[in-house]
C-alpha cells in the first residue's frame, strides 16, 4: 500500500482539545445543556437470584418533584430481548445483585434519589451461585472466545513433549476480578420526540462508539438506526467499559418514554459501576512448559478457567497470546467457563492479553530459573521466525530489539551488582522483565468525508475521543494526507450525524479511522486537485488491506521493573519502570507516550492493588468504591518511562502505525511479579500481590 508522507504525523503536537478540557469548555455527556431536564435514580436488586413478588411505590409518589416511576411490572416493552444484559425491566426475574428493577424520574437528582430510596421490593429468594473456584464441576467450553478466536487449539503432541522434556514448569496462576473505573462514569441523557423529522431518540452518551451504540440499541427499541442520534464529542475514559452499550442506556431510554418530550439525565454512581458496567473476570490459568537443556521450548500448554454470567456469555481469551508468542513444536490452549449469577463481564483494557500474558510471562521467568538462563536470553532463544499460529511472516516483530534496547536503558546487565549495591538493611531490591504483545488490527466500516470551503478542509467521521488524543491525531493524519497545514483542518467527530465509524477499542481506532481519512483525502485530491472549488466534497471507506491476509500483524514490547520490598513489612514499591515498544510509526509522540505510561500504570495497579472482592454469601462486590478498590497513584511509581522504537510497519495501514492504547498494560504485571521474586526469592503466582504473600514460613 502507498504510505503517507509524514510532515506533522510523528511530531508531538499538543492536544488540540487540551485548552477546552482544562478550562471546562469541553462538554461531557451529562454536561450537555438540554431544555427542561429531568433526572433518574435507579432501583437495584438487593438479592442475587430470585423473583420480584411486589414493589411498593406509594411512599415514593409523595416526594415533591417526582414525575414518573417505572418498575418490572409496568415498564415499556422492548422490541428485542435477545441480549440478556440489555433486556431489563421485562420480567420479575432477578439474575444478579445490583440488577435494575426500576427507576424514579424527578425534577432534581435529589428528589429522584429520595424517592428511589423509599421504594420497597419484596422477593421470592432462590439460592445463588457467585463463587468462582477451580474445583467446580460445571465448567464448559464456549463455541468461541472473545474476538472470535477458537476456544481450543492443538499442534503436535504436547503430553509426549512434556514427558520427554528435561526442563519443565507446571504451575497455576490467578488473576483477580477487576473493574473499569474511568474518571467519567457511565452517563447518558435520553430524549424522545414524536413530532417532525429527525431522530426519534437522541442520546448524549459517554461511549467509545456512537455508531456502534446506535446499531446495538436500535433493535432493542424497534427503531431503524437512523431514528437514533448518539452524540459524544468528549469521553472521560473508557478502558473497554464503554465499548458496548450497557443496561443503563436502556434504563434511561425507557424512563424517558415516561417523561414525553423531556430529556432524562442519568449518571451511574461510582458504587453502581461495580455491578452495572464492564469488568475483567477472574482467571485460573494452568501453564505447563517443556524445554531442552539449552532453554528451547519443546511444549507449551495453557489452560484457562474463568467466569461468565448466566444472562450473557463472555469468554476472556487469555490463552490466545500463547499461540503465537514463542516458538514451540507442540502447543495446546483451551478456555473453559463457569456461568454464575453475576453481572456480565466484558472488555477491559487488552482483554485476553492482559491476564494471559501475566501468567505466561511469569511462567517464562520460572523456566529461565529452571534452565539457569537469563530471562531475556530465554525469550530471545525462543523467538519464532514466523507466526507459529498462522505460519505467516511477521509484518514487523522486533521483540528482540525491544528486549535489547530496554536492557541497555535499564542497566539489566549489571542487575546483580546494582541490586546488591542498592539493597540495604531495610529494603531488598529486585529486577524483573516481561514481554508484551497485542494484535495490530484494522476494523472495516469507517467512512470519512471531506468538504472544502473558505480555505478550510472540514473532515468528518463519526469516531470518538475517549481521552486518547483522537482529536489531535486524526487532524495530523488529515493534514499530511491533504498536504495542507494543521490549522487548515476542521475535524468533526463524536456524532452519528457524521459518517460511520467503528468503536474505539482493540487498539484499532486510529488505524481504522486514519485509513478512512487518508483514503478520503486521496479521493478528494484525485477528484478536485490541489486548488478545489468551494463546496468540493469526497468520501471514502477504510480500504481493505490485502497484507492482513499475508502477514501476522502484531505490536510488541518489553517491560523492565525495579522493585523494592521492605524486609520487615513486605511493602512493595516500584522504584523504576521502563517500557520499550515496537508499534509502527508513532502518529503523535506526546499522546502515544501518555497511552503507554497509562497502560503501564494500570499494569502496576493490577500487580499490587486492583481486586474486586466478592462476598459469595450475598453475591455482591464489597470493594465497590475508590476507597476500597485501590488503584496506583503517582507515589506508587517513582520513575516511569515509555520508549518507542523508530519503526514503520508498511503492511499495517497507510500511516504505517499500529495501536498503542492497550499494549502498555500487557505484561506489565508480570514484570512486577518477576521483580518481586528477584528481590525476595518468593514466587507469587497471583495478582494482586499482598503483603502476606511475602511472609516467610
Amino acid at each position: 500500500m502507498a504510505l503517507l508522507e509524514p510532515k506533522v504525523v510523528g511530531t508531538p503536537v499538543e492536544r488540540l482539545d487540551g485548552h477546552d478540557k482544562v478550562t471546562g469548555a469541553a462538554l461531557y455527556a451529562f454536561e450537555h445543556p438540554v431544555p427542561d431536564p429531568t433526572y433518574l435514580h435507579p432501583v437495584l436488586s438487593s438479592i442475587a437470584r430470585g423473583t420480584v413478588t411486589a414493589i411498593d411505590v406509594e411512599d415514593a409518589r409523595t416526594v415533591d418533584g417526582v414525575i414518573a416511576i417505572l418498575t418490572v411490572f409496568d415498564a415499556p416493552r422492548l422490541a428485542d430481548t435477545s441480549d440478556g444484559e440489555l433486556a431489563i425491566l421485562q420480567d420479575p426475574e432477578v439474575h444478579f445483585r445490583g440488577q435494575y428493577l426500576g427507576a424514579v424520574v424527578a425534577e432534581s437528582p435529589e428528589a429522584a434519589r429520595e424517592a428511589a430510596d423509599l421504594i420497597r421490593v419484596e422477593y421470592g429468594v432462590r439460592d445463588h451461585d457467585t463463587d468462582f473456584r477451580a474445583d467446580r464441576s460445571d465448567f464448559y467450553a464456549p463455541e468461541t472466545v472473545n474476538a472470535g478466536f477458537p476456544t481450543d487449539t492443538r499442534h503436535g503432541d504436547v503430553e509426549a513433549a512434556l514427558t520427554a522434556a528435561p526442563r519443565t514448569v507446571d504451575q497455576v496462576y490467578f488473576t483477580a476480578m477487576e473493574h473499569n473505573n474511568p474518571m467519567e462514569p457511565h452517563t447518558t441523557i435520553a430524549q424522545w420526540r414524536s413530532d417532525g423529522p429527525g431522530p426519534v431518540l437522541t442520546l448524549h452518551d459517554s461511549t467509545q462508539g456512537v455508531h456502534s451504540a446506535r446499531k446495538t440499541l436500535a433493535p432493542v427499541f424497534g427503531l431503524a438506526p437512523e431514528d437514533i442520534r448518539v452524540i459524544a464529542p468528549h469521553v472521560g475514559g473508557g478502558f473497554g467499559s464503554k465499548g458496548l452499550p450497557h443496561a443503563h442506556n436502556v434504563l434511561v431510554a425507557l424512563a424517558a418514554q415516561k417523561a414525553p418530550g423531556r430529556p432524562v439525565k442519568f449518571a451511574v454512581t461510582r458504587q453502581q459501576m461495580f455491578s452495572l458496567s464492564a469488568y475483567r473476570a477472574p482467571t485460573l490459568q494452568h501453564i505447563r512448559l517443556g524445554a531442552d537443556t539449552d532453554g528451547h521450548l519443546t511444549a507449551v500448554s495453557h489452560e484457562v478457567l474463568t467466569q461468565s454470567a448466566r444472562i450473557k456469555e463472555f469468554a476472556e481469551q487469555a490463552a490466545v497470546p500463547s499461540r503465537m508468542m514463542y516458538s514451540s513444536p507442540a502447543r495446546y490452549t483451551s478456555h473453559r467457563l463457569a456461568a454464575l449469577d453475576v453481572p456480565a463481564p466484558s472488555w477491559m483494557r487488552a482483554p485476553g492479553e492482559t491476564p494471559g500474558m501475566f501468567a505466561a510471562e511469569v511462567a517464562m521467568d520460572e523456566l529461565a530459573e529452571v534452565c539457569g538462563i537469563d530471562p531475556i536470553e530465554l525469550r530471545i532463544k525462543n523467538e519464532p521466525a514466523t507466526d507459529p499460529e498462522s505460519g505467516h511472516p511477521w509484518s514487523g516483530r522486533r521483540l528482540v530489539d525491544c528486549l535489547r534496547d530496554g536492557a541497555d536503558r535499564f542497566g539489566w546487565a549489571d542487575r546483580r551488582t546494582n541490586t546488591r549495591l542498592r539493597s540495604d538493611s531495610d529494603w531488598s531490591v529486585g529486577y524483573g522483565v516481561a514481554a508484551s504483545t497485542y494484535p495490530a488490527n484494522t476494523s472495516p466500516g469507517s467512512v470519512a468525508r471531506i468538504r472544502y470551503g473558505n480555505g478550510i478542509y472540514r473532515v468528518q467521521i463519526g469516531s470518538v475521543d475517549i481521552g486518547t488524543g483522537t482529536w489531535t491525531a486524526l487532524t495530523q493524519i488529515a493534514a499530511d494526507a491533504l498536504g495542507c497545514p494543521l490549522d487548515a483542518i476542521d475535524l468533526q467527530i463524536g456524532d452519528t450525524d457524521l459518517p460511520s465509524a467503528t468503536v474505539a477499542g482493540g487498539s484499532t481506532g486510529i488505524s481504522s479511522w486514519g485509513s478512512a481519512v487518508v483514503a478520503a483525502a486521496r479521493a478528494f485530491r484525485d477528484a478536485h486537485g490541489t486548488a478545489p472549488q468551494p463546496g468540493a466534497e469526497s468520501s471514502a471507506e477504510t480500504p481493505e488491506n490485502p497484507d492482513a491476509e499475508k502477514f501476522a500483524l502484531h505490536s510488541f514490547g518489553a517491560h523492565f521493573v525495579e522493585a523494592h520490598v521492605h524486609r520487615d513489612t513486605c511493602e512493595i514499591r516500584v522504584e523504576r519502570m521502563v517500557g520499550v515498544f515496537a508499534i509502527g510509526r508513532v502518529v503523535n509522540a506526546r499522546t502515544v507516550r501518555s497511552q503507554l505510561i497509562g497502560g503501564m500504570t494500570m499494569g502496576v495497579s493490577m500487580a499490587l492493588h486492583e481486586e474486586s472482592v466478592g462476598d459469595p454469601r450475598f453475591g455482591h462486590i464489597v470493594s465497590h468504591d475508590l476507597a476500597s478498590y485501590h488503584i496506583a497513584a503517582h507515589a506508587d511509581i517513582r520513575y516511569l518511562d515509555a520508549v518507542c522504537l523508530d519503526d514503520v510497519d508498511e503492511h499495517a495501514n497507510p500511516m504505517g502505525s499500529k495501536g498503542a492504547g492497550e499494549i502498555g498494560i500487557v505484561g506489565a504485571a508480570a514484570a512486577v511479579a518477576n521483580a518481586v521474586r528477584d528481590a525476595t526469592g518468593i514466587r507469587v503466582r497471583k495478582v494482586p500481590i499482598h503483603l502476606d504473600d511475602l511472609l516467610h514460613d
